[in-house]
């Protein structure tokens, strides 16, 4: 099936301010990601449904993101304050998330999302939506590494490089070819991101810096966004993967994994693993 939407999972970027408390360090969108996923969205006249789940301070966050949307010049900003399963069945809620054109989640804990929302009808319009209809699905951070099937739950960056260090479970679904990480280089998720390729070598892990994004069209075209970098990594060549015979907290010994590390306005196609970089002007096909 051809898929018509557009997902932009985003790696993050907290707000830096001097307080060290969850309430003064949000996750926020720098304006430049943020009026991308208007654009996209189809401008200041869309309709933005902000599901802020994933948060531990969901009133904080939606407040967050209407300042900044409502900077952006956009007037049609919904809060899906779902804090349980029922509510993602509440009517309000399913009728927004019928006319929107963009639905964009917040940061936090992935694993919220799929427990409050996952398989329920609000999941079952997002993902009809996004298959048939020019629909935008957003998120940051937590909100990124939900939208794949298989999705990076937990995992601890000390123990790096070891079997067990990842925790996987299921995703929203709104793309079944890549894991996603995010706040990829700040907090040094390479053998999260590692271990998780190892696990599934069909797929592509991609970690996300923090203000950084991808657009991806229908389900394979993607363009890099933001000022930070994106890693891939490609399993399929791999030589040595020790994984499936080492006990839990062993070391991981992985051969030929390949690395790929892209910036703003690379392009790459996830089906044919190519990469199209644009160094001073000059377009290059690159095999990943």
């Amino acid at each position: 099936m051809k898929i018509k939407g557009t997902l932009i999972p985003i790696g993050g970027n907290e707000d830096k301010g001097i307080e060290t408390s969850e309430m003064y360090n949000l996750e926020f969108i720098q304006e430049g990601i943020l009026s991308r996923v208007v654009a996209e969205s189809g401008g200041t006249d869309a309709i933005i449904a902000v599901i802020p789940t994933a948060s531990s301070i969901p009133v904080e966050v939606s407040e967050n993101y209407i300042t900044a949307f409502e900077k952006l010049g956009c007037k049609n900003i919904h809060i899906l304050d779902i804090r349980s399963r029922e509510d993602s069945d509440k009517p309000e809620y399913i009728e927004i998330m019928r006319k929107a054109h963009c639905v964009m989640f917040s940061g936090g804990n992935q694993s919220v999302i799929t427990e409050k929302i996952g398989g329920t009808q609000l999941h079952d319009i997002m993902l009809t939506r996004y298959y048939n209809e020019p629909f935008v699905i957003a998120g940051t951070s937590a909100g990124a590494m939900c939208m794949s099937q298989e999705m990076i739950t937990g995992g601890s960056a000390k123990e790096s490089f070891t079997k067990g260090a990842v925790s996987m479970g299921e995703g929203m679904s709104f793309i079944t070819s890549l894991v996603i990480d995010s706040h990829f280089i700040r907090r040094g998720r390479f053998g999260r991101l590692a271990e998780s390729v190892a696990k599934f070598p069909e797929l592509l892990g991609v970690g996300l810096a923090e203000d950084t994004g991808l657009i991806i069209k229908k389900g394979r075209y993607v363009e890099v966004i933001g000022s930070g970098m994106v890693i891939l990594f490609d399993p399929r060549k791999m030589r040595h993967n020790n994984l499936s015979f080492i006990k839990d907290g062993q070391n991981l010994s992985i051969a030929n994994l390949q690395t790929n590390i892209l910036s703003n306005g690379d392009i790459f196609n996830i089906k044919k693993r190519k990469v199209q970089i644009t160094p001073a002007g000059i377009v290059n096909d690159v095999e990943l």
